[in-house]
């Protein structure tokens, strides 16, 4: 046991002290770290930097964006900070929260000593089909709201039948109350109450609250890599833009053999035996196109193909190419004027925001892959 505690400066996340520099006006990042008699690792802090100039919180010159200073003000990790923004921009607060609370802190599932099998099975249920262990999050907190409703009774047999921690549900409640608290303070929002109708006008839209999510966490982007096959024998092969990728037993889609559309979005991922992703959502085309990095629309032969950040490929129509990439300018006008000046988005069909973003939530919404998009899939090696 050391004997003293370690420097704060090597105890707080890495991306939130970089922010926490800038805010302060402290200067560049790296020459400010040299100076601390314990330094963290400057390779670590060079890729945070990158990370949060993927996430659009600095600019090339490392100084805070509109986003970065906010997600500066918010004590949660930026991706999770951005999610956060991108929920209450998109009016599908309440669900996002339950996201960010528990990758914030924790999930609320337990797994006793001999029920590890029953207990994937409750989280498999939950799950319905999604394929996403963050969708799987949001429809167990949302029955556990309905059995907490019913009295004291039926929210400990709910927990107890479903291996959930009464605790930490309450725990991630009450997060989610101080998340919109903050986002009332900074103007996103015009209620405290998560749940408040005019903050979940989309709530109801998985595919937005799926892509909302990917806003959060890209760009932790697996690519499913094999042939599209109903009747696989064994689980695909993934690849990160890095490494050959696995997932962790826990997840939701350990055991899938198919996914219809080639792509997961990911929060954690760590190094055991082998490099595993603990939980994943899988996402289709448009999200990654519109809250992804630069798109570029490129020449393969004959066909045209957009990019993003030059490795997440997609081959496409050359008119839904240039389309896509309009609205993605145009979207991202309008959440750099929101992020600038926050306040709720104008939805009414009249004004031109509000055709925009019901335009770009309709096309992530009745997206069907196979129909302006074929992702660039591998062969199985």
């Amino acid at each position: 046991m050391e004997e003293y505690q370690l420097p704060e400066i090597l105890r707080t996340p890495l991306e939130e002290l970089c922010l926490q520099i800038k805010l302060l006006k402290l200067g560049a990042i790296l020459p400010f770290v040299e100076k601390a008699m314990s330094s963290p690792s400057l390779r670590a802090v060079q890729l945070a930097i990158t990370n949060l100039k993927d996430l659009n919180a600095l600019d090339r010159q490392e100084n805070l964006t509109p986003l970065g200073y906010h997600l500066a003000r918010l004590p949660v990790e930026p991706h999770i900070g951005k999610m956060i923004l991108f929920g209450a921009i998109f009016s599908c607060l309440d669900p996002v929260l339950t996201v960010a609370a528990s990758l914030g802190f924790k999930d609320p599932f337990v797994i006793p000593l001999g029920k590890e099998e029953e207990a994937d099975r409750r989280r498999r249920e939950f799950a319905a089909g999604s394929k996403s262990d963050h969708l799987m999050l949001i429809n167990a907190f949302k029955s556990w709201e309905r059995a907490k409703s019913q009295g004291r009774e039926s929210e400990r047999r709910f927990c107890w039948d479903n291996f959930l921690s009464a605790n930490t549900l309450k725990m991630l409640s009450n997060m989610k109350l101080q998340f919109a608290e903050l986002l009332q303070d900074i103007g996103f929002v015009q209620a405290r109450n998560p749940s408040n109708p005019q903050c979940n006008k989309n709530s109801g839209n998985i595919r937005l609250v799926k892509a909302v999510i990917c806003a959060g966490l890209y760009p932790n982007v697996a690519k499913v890599r094999g042939p599209k096959q109903h009747f696989r024998k064994r689980p695909p092969k993934l690849v990160t833009k890095n490494e050959k990728v696995q997932l962790h037993p826990k997840s939701v889609n350990a055991d899938e053999k198919y996914f219809e559309d080639g792509w997961l979005i990911y929060h954690m991922k760590m190094k055991t035996t082998q490099v595993f992703l603990y939980d994943c959502t899988m996402i289709s085309p448009y999200p990654l196109l519109f809250f992804g990095g630069d798109i570029t629309i490129q020449k393969d032969g004959n066909q045209e193909t957009v990019a993003v950040d030059n490795w997440i490929v997609f081959r496409a129509a050359t008119r839904t190419a240039k389309l896509v990439k309009g609205l993605r300018h145009e979207l991202d006008t309008v959440l750099q004027q929101k992020i600038t000046r926050p306040g709720a988005i104008n939805w009414d069909e009249r004004s031109k925001e509000g055709q925009l973003m019901r335009g770009i939530i309709q096309l992530i919404t009745t997206e069907d892959s196979s129909q302006d998009y074929e992702d660039d899939y591998d062969s199985d090696d």
